[in-house]
C-alpha cells in the first residue's frame, strides 16, 4: 500500500521520502512508483514529459528519522499489528516537525490504540487507503477522540489533494468500510463452503446484481487472505458478532499460502504470480 500511495502523492505534486526497515522493499517500491508511472502514460492519464518530473519527487530515507524530518505528513502503511504500529508513531513523535500530520494507513484497527502514549495524539489520524490506490477514489478519514479539528481539515484536503474523495469516520472497529466489506466477503466465503455456487458465480452475482466493480472473493484476492483474515479476527474479538467469526476454508486458506493475488493462489489462480 505504502508505494502505491507514494505513487498518488507524486502524481499530486508532492515530494515523497520512502522508508522501509528491509532496504530491499524500498528498492521495491521504487521499481513499483515507475510502473506505475509507465501504466499511467500508456493510458494516457500521465504524459511522457512529466515521467521523470513525478519519479524524481518518490526518492530513498536512509532511516526513519530522515524520512519524517521537515515533512508536512507522514503516512505510515505497516503491518495490520497496533503494537508495531505503536512502536513506529513513538518514533516518528520524536522524528517529525511537531506540525507534521501523523497519519495511519489501518483498514480496521483502533486510532485510539495507536496514539495511546503519545504527547500530541491531536495529531494523530486515520487514512485508510483502498487497494488498488491508483484507482480507487475514496480514503477513509478516521478520527479518534483526542484528533484535533485542525488535524482531520488537514487530512481531508489532502485526500482531496490526491483527487480521491474523503469521508470522516468515527474510530470503531472496521470503521465504516471494512466492517460493511468483511461482512460480505466472509458469508461470500461461506456460500463457497457450503457448495452454495462458485467462487466466480458467487462474485459475478455481486458484480452484475448488485453492480459492485468486484466480487467479494476476488476482492480478497487481491487486498490478501492473510490481511482479512487478520481484520475478521480483530472484529470478531472486537465486536463479538457471529457474523465476524472467520470461517474454516479462510483459516485453512492462510495456513496453506494461499494468500492471494501475492501468492499466486487464492480463491482464484494467478498464474502471473506464482
Amino acid at each position: 500500500m505504502g508505494r502505491d500511495i507514494a505513487y498518488v502523492a507524486a502524481v499530486s505534486g508532492c515530494r515523497v521520502q520512502l522508508f522501509d526497515e528491509r532496504p530491499d522493499a524500498v528498492s521495491a517500491a521504487l521499481a513499483r512508483v515507475t510502473e506505475l508511472v509507465d501504466q499511467g502514460i500508456l493510458r494516457g492519464k500521465l504524459k511522457l514529459a512529466d515521467r521523470d518530473r513525478v519519479l524524481d519527487r518518490v526518492v530513498r530515507a536512509a532511516t526513519l528519522q530522515s524520512a519524517a524530518g521537515g515533512v508536512a505528513l507522514v503516512v505510515e502503511a505497516i503491518v495490520e499489528d497496533v503494537s508495531a504500529k505503536r512502536a513506529v508513531f513513538a518514533k516518528l513523535e520524536q522524528a517529525a516537525p511537531s506540525d507534521a500530520l501523523l497519519a495511519t494507513n489501518t483498514s480496521s484497527l483502533s486510532i485510539a490504540a495507536i496514539a495511546r502514549g503519545l504527547r500530541e495524539p491531536a495529531r494523530v489520524v486515520g487514512m485508510h487507503f483502498f487497494n488498488p490506490v491508483p484507482a480507487m477514489r475514496l480514503v477513509e478519514v478516521i478520527t479518534q477522540a483526542e484528533t484535533s479539528h485542525a488535524s482531520v481539515s488537514r487530512a481531508v484536503e489532502f485526500v482531496r489533494q490526491l483527487g480521491k474523495e474523503p469521508i470522516v469516520v468515527k474510530d470503531s472497529p472496521g470503521f465504516a468500510s471494512s466492517r460493511l466489506g468483511v461482512a460480505l466477503g466472509l458469508e461470500a466465503m461461506r456460500m463457497l463452503e457450503e457448495g452454495v455456487a462458485s467462487a466466480e458465480d458467487i462474485d459475478k452475482a455481486m458484480e452484475l446484481g448488485y453492480n459492485h466493480p468486484m466480487g467479494p472473493l476476488k476482492l480478497t484476492d487481491l487486498v490478501g487472505l492473510d490481511v482479512r483474515l487478520a481484520v475478521a479476527e480483530y472484529l470478531y474479538r472486537a465486536l463479538e458478532e457471529p457474523q465476524f467469526e472467520p470461517p474454516r476454508i479462510l483459516r485453512d486458506k492462510v495456513a496453506q499460502g494461499q494468500l492471494g493475488k501475492k501468492s499466486g493462489r487464492g480463491f482464484y489462480a494467478w498464474p502471473d504470480r506464482a
